[in-house]
Parts: C-alpha cells; structure tokens; sequence
C-alpha cells in the first residue's frame, strides 16, 4: 500500500524484571496508519500505549529493549537502524509532543530558542528563516502576540500555552509523523478545547500524519479517525473510531466505555459520609488573600492571587474546587499546606489558628495536613527508588525502618493498586499514572486527616483513576479522612464531593452542592465549564468552537480591591452599566448554590443558550 505512513509487525519490547529476568511488555503488536490519518491508542495505564508510540522514534524507556518485530516509517525501518540514525530521524521524520510541557522545556532558555532549535540541530534552514517559520507556527495554533512570545521563558506563559508551544517545536521540520502523548491530561476543560482545535487544524492543514496516545475516549471522538484499542501490551480492537465507540466488538472496549459511562453518570457518591452540621469543621477559610511577592504594610501581596475566599471542609467530608488554570485553586491548596504565606483572612483548623508558615505549625498540624502535588514527574526523586521515596515519610512521621517500613510500605503500595514489586523500581520506569499513585501513596505514610488533593487523578486512565475515587471513598469511610479536591475534571468532582467551589480569577463565585453541576442555572463561568466538557461522539469539538475562552484577568498587584465581575469581559449575560460599573451581589438560586452576579436565577435560566457565544 503506497499510501501507508507507519507499519507495525508483530513488536515486542521487554523491560527487566527484579529478578533480572526479561519481562514481555508490548507482545505482538501490528497495525498500519496512512498517510494523513491520525490513530489513537487507548488503554489503561501500563497497557503500553507510551511505550509503543515511542518505538515510532526508534526509542525505548531505561531498563526496556526492543525484542522482535518491525516498525516502519516512510519506509524507514526504524529498528535496523543503529543509534546515530535513529537520533538523525527523530523530530526531522518522526516528531514527539510530551504529556507534560512543563518538564520539556529548559526554564532558563527563550521560548523561540527551544522551539527552533529541532531545525537549527538537523541544519534544515537558517536560523532568520527558522524565527520566521516558529511565528507562523504560533499564530497557526492561536497563540496570542505571536511575534513577541517567542520572546518569553517558559514560566511566563500558561500551560495550554506550553503545550501548543511544544506542538509548534515538534511542526517546525515538517516531520512525517508526529506522536501527541497525552498532550492534553493536565488542561482544564476550557484550555483543552482550544489545544485541540489548534492541533487538528493544523494536522489537517498540513497533512501531516499522528498517533495521538491518550485514555480519554471522549478526546479520542474528537481527533482521531481509527483506534487501537490496548491492554497488558496486546491489541484487543482496532477499526475507525464509529465502530470502536458505537459497536465495539471486544469485552475490553465495552469495559472501558461501561467505565467512562459509569463516571459521566456519578454525582456525589461519597456524600453519605457527610457530617452532621452541628460539628464543627476541621478546616474554615474566612476572608482569605493570597498572593506571591513581598506583603507590604497593609497585608496586600505585591501580586494578589486569591481575594476575599471563604470555605469549609466537615470532618469526614470532601470539598471540591474547581476553576480554569490561573483561577488560584492550587494556591488555595498552597496556601492550607503552609507553602504559601497569606496576606489576610483567617485559616482554622480544628477550630485553632492555623500558622501561615510551616515554621509555625506543631508537628502533629504539619503530620495532618498532607498535599498531593499535580505533577508526579517533578515531584518524585528520579534517582530514589519507590521503597526510598516512601521510607522518608515513614521515618519521619511514624519512626518507621527497616523490616517495619518495608511491611507499611508493602501495604501502602497495595492502597493505591501497585504490585509491590513497585518498591524496587525508580519513577523513570514507571507510567504516568503508577507514578500519580507512588505520589498519593507517599501522603497516606503520615495517615493525615486532611488530603489536599491537587489533581490526583488528571494522568490517570478511566479504569485506573475509579480505582483511585474508590480508594479515596475506602479512604474516608475507615479513617474519616477528608479532601480538599482540586479538579478541572467535572465528573471527578461529581462523583466525589459533598460541596463545591467554583474559583474564577481568585474570587469565588459560585458554591453549593454537587448537583449545581448538574442543574441549571448556573453562574455564567460555571456554565462554561460545564458546556467544555467533551462528549463521546463524533463532531462535538467542530460544533464547540468559538467557545468564549481567552486569558484570564491579569493578576492584581498591590491593594488591588477590584471588586467587579473579573468574567464580565467573557460573559454572554454581562449587562452593560452593571457588571463594568457595580460590584455583582450575592445571590442564592433554587438549587442553595450562591453565586456572586448581577443576574437572577430566571434571568440565567432563559440565557442558558448563549453560553459559549462570547
């Protein structure tokens, strides 16, 4: 078939095993994808999507080695050549855009400098002719001022940003294949559907072939034209994404489909935990600020990022906060843990103070209060092994070593669904997601009563991230654990908080119950939200486009006090004379939920079709 792009025969990868022992991970995999066509991988964490999608780049993880097989691209096999090759091949015919942006980019680099440089290193072009194609690439994928942002280091612009950065550094050799590795796990829902629209207008425009890897199946609807269905390193299923979605032939698919179905249909099943309204609550937030930069005489940060918070989380119970990236919801979390000083308000925890620093806190306050950081890649010790990373907190909290520490580390492995053969392995051999889980396991060694939980689930699989939701209700049912749960997947949230808390620009402006997800009318932003989430069928992206979405508010710097609507310049229901003249009142519509808007509760029912028309 002339017009076929990639040729997969009968792959085989092995990875050492403890023992030294040679262990089948990919067994036998073949499929084909024609010039043009984008295929997806699916599967569940450890299914071998990654490891597969990178032998396209003639690559294996540490520890793993090619066993048999062929891969063919363009009509290169790739693993007839020797390493010098493979290295020539990569980002010239086959390019990569990483899961996680943020680890791809050297911080101490220009954004324009990083993304040139695949052409500069493979001499494809001069360096002018070079800047010049990057800003086209920018504008191409709507990056905003694509002339100067190039300019820029990596920590000055967004994550959906980043991450369509990444895409413009793996586009500008024109490879023939470019491999997309869950490019869009960490995004909120908003900044997803502008990443997506971006890379499939621009993989259609320039024809370029893709293997999009990723367990999001409602994703996968949008971007892909067949499916390769994975599990334990087997193919299952493959066929165009109707007949995989609509009619899937194997009991694997339908089981991940039964799973995606089961989690879209959850709302508020850990509620039966919730605590009587007569105790009081292990943590209250009165009037919170927070921001970053020196505070100067007046309590005002010298950048605001959260203004005028208010919260609390029952014993037992869980809250979830949810918001677009830079909406202040993992500064929220920061600011609980002690990593961020407040400028104002009151934290109580158990009804006593809570100390803005660590320094501050009693050991026991420090042991209770534990934080599950979003990304596992940075936030593991790549040179320690699981058994290390799990020994410091154990020792440190509970005193534990040697033979004891082993044992507890053997049960926490288990909690979160690792085999303990885990133990001996570094976060470098792990997948996304079994890293997520080392992460959460490390917090359960204090055995805390508050988890903040700061997108535990975002790399996780369908399958394996219930089995975290189930974790967590086991969790809170046996040790009446609570979660501050911090999620741009409204589902999630749904089907694991008792209240939520939406966060925009640093203010709340909606709060109630789960079902406020569920039941219009909403606040205008929490309408946005919700409407961003991807359905599983075929076309949604296409009929979602222009969907209001753009920057958020600059942050306020100094006394700030700006107590206007900060979404008035995205919303569909703004009034002109109020929402840019009046502060908004606080309102409370049919479902309890209260909302900070001009508008009332039949006024936001009968606008519900604008939403998304900003």
């Amino acid at each position: 078939m002339s017009d076929v792009m990639i040729e997969v025969k009968g792959l085989r990868v092995v990875a050492g095993g403890a023992d030294g022992a040679a262990v089948e991970i990919v067994k036998g995999v073949d499929f084909t994808v024609r010039k043009g066509e984008v295929l997806a991988l699916i599967g569940e964490s450890g299914s071998g999507k990654t490891t597969i999608a990178l032998t396209l780049l003639g690559y294996t993880r540490q520890g793993c080695a090619f066993a048999g097989g062929s891969v063919r691209v363009a009509g290169t096999d790739i693993l007839a050549l020797d390493e010098k090759a493979r290295r020539a091949l990569r980002s010239r015919t086959v390019a990569y855009v990483a899961q996680s942006a943020a680890a791809g980019f050297n911080p101490a680099r220009t954004l324009m400098d990083q993304v040139t440089e695949p052409a500069l290193l493979h001499h494809l072009m001069p360096r002018e002719a070079a800047r010049a194609k990057a800003v086209e690439l920018f504008r191409a994928l709507a990056l905003p001022s694509p002339e100067t942002i190039g300019e820029r280091y990596p920590h000055q612009v967004s994550g959906g940003q980043l991450q369509r950065l990444m895409a413009a550094m793996a586009l500008i050799t024109d490879p023939a294949v470019i491999v997309f590795d869950e490019p869009t796990t960490a995004l909120d829902v908003t900044t997803q559907i502008e990443v997506l629209a971006a890379f499939k207008r621009v993989i259609k425009e320039v024809g370029t072939t893709a293997v999009y890897v990723s367990h999001d199946l409602a994703v996968v609807a949008q971007m892909a034209d067949r499916i390769v269905v994975l599990n334990g390193g087997e193919v299952q299923e493959s066929g165009d994404v109707d007949q995989v979605l609509d009619a899937p032939a194997h009991a694997y698919t339908r089981a991940l489909l039964a799973a995606s179905a089961r989690r879209e249909g959850q709302s508020g099943e850990m509620g039966q935990a919730r605590a009587s309204a007569a105790d009081p609550p292990l943590l209250q937030i009165r009037g919170l600020s927070a921001g970053y930069g020196r505070i100067d005489r007046d309590g005002n940060p010298a950048v605001r990022v959260l203004d005028d918070v208010n919260l609390s989380i029952a014993r037992g119970g869980a809250l979830g906060v949810i918001g677009e990236s830079g909406s202040g919801k993992t500064t929220l979390a920061r600011v609980v843990a002690g990593l961020v000083e407040r400028a104002g308000g009151d934290v109580l925890f158990e009804g006593q103070p809570l100390s803005s620093q660590l320094s501050g806190r009693t050991p026991d306050q420090y042991r209770r209060i534990q934080l599950v950081f979003q990304n596992a890649d940075t936030a593991l010790n790549p040179s320690h092994t699981v058994e290390e990373i799990l020994g410091r907190p154990l020792a440190f909290y509970k005193g534990l070593r040697g033979a004891a520490a082993k044992r507890r580390t053997a049960e926490l492995l288990d909690l979160v669904k690792l085999p303990a053969s885990t133990a001996t392995r570094r976060p470098g051999g792990l997948s996304g997601g079994q890293k997520q889980r080392v992460n959460f396991a490390r917090a359960l060694a204090a055995e805390p009563s508050l988890i903040l939980c700061d997108e535990v689930t975002s790399a996780l699989d369908t399958v394996v991230g219930a089995a975290i939701l189930e974790l967590l209700r086991d969790l809170r049912s046996e040790l009446g654990v609570s979660y501050m749960f911090i999620s741009h997947d409204i589902s999630t949230v749904r089907a694991v908080c008792d209240d939520v808390i939406v966060l925009y620009a640093g203010r709340r402006v909606e709060a109630g119950l789960p079902r406020l997800l569920d039941q219009p009318p909403h606040h205008p932003y929490t309408g946005l939200l919700v409407d961003s989430v991807p359905a599983l069928k075929r076309g949604w992206l296409d009929a979602r486009r222009n969907v209001g979405t753009c920057a958020l508010p600059p942050l306020s710097a100094g006394k700030g006090g700006e107590e206007l609507c900060s979404f008035r310049t995205r919303c569909p229901a703004r009034i002109e004379g109020k929402c840019n003249a009046m502060p908004p009142p606080l309102r409370t519509l049919p479902s309890g939920a209260q909302i900070l808007c001009h508008r009332s509760a039949d006024e936001l029912k009968a606008l519900q079709p604008l939403r998304g028309a900003a």
